[in-house]
């Protein structure tokens, strides 16, 4: 009975300290919420015990490399994974094509579907909001090329003419915003497509 008042961020302390007991009181603590969270969303329920399975492997693997500190927010943290594993849950069901960047085509361009469900739009919603933060880690003069081009849609020739370098390194600035952006979503694990 004790348990209940200690919080959160004591028992994610002692479980790193190596107290198995404190990961199984946080569980208990908050397993209706993670899991009614995660069932609203899928409403299949062994899909939805795999998505709470793999959310506290998430917590666990954090917990033990010593990576999580969100300072006695456990719950909207395990929340946040819980939601990013539902949204992976949607991308790979959704068996999308990939799709390259062209003068002519952008992905952005498929992405703002009218039409979208209820899953495609909490997909397009995070996608935009993990590029935009991974956008930010760029090296000015690539997100300017890389946000002129996504965002503002201009063509590789007008890009050329407002900054006043060459096509070509208009270009290049853009493949390595590219490369970079593959860099940075690798070292953070985030899934922008299946």
């Amino acid at each position: 009975m004790a348990d209940l008042h200690i919080p959160d961020a004591l028992l994610v302390k002692n479980y790193v300290e190596g107290n198995e007991n404190a990961l199984a009181t946080l569980i208990k603590r908050h397993e209706s919420k993670i899991y009614g969270f995660i069932y609203s969303k899928i409403a299949d329920r062994d899909i939805s015990n795999d998505i709470f399975q793999d959310t506290f492997i998430k917590v666990i693997k954090t917990l033990k490399t010593n990576s999580y500190n969100e300072e006695g927010k456990f719950l909207p943290w395990v929340m946040r994974i819980s939601h990013n594993l539902i949204v992976d849950h949607f991308r790979k069901t959704k068996k999308m094509p990939m799709y390259r960047e062209t003068e002519e085509f952008s992905i952005f361009s498929i992405m703002s579907d009218e039409s979208l469900t209820i899953e495609g739009k909490m997909i397009v919603d995070q996608v935009e909001v993990d590029l935009k933060k991974l956008i930010q880690e760029l090296p000015e003069d690539q997100k300017e090329v890389l946000v002129m081009r996504m965002y503002q849609d201009m063509s590789f020739k007008e890009i050329s003419e407002l900054t006043g370098v060459s096509i070509n390194t208009a270009l290049g600035r853009m493949r390595y915003a590219l490369m970079n952006l593959r860099k940075i979503i690798d070292k953070h694990q985030i899934i922008l497509t299946n």
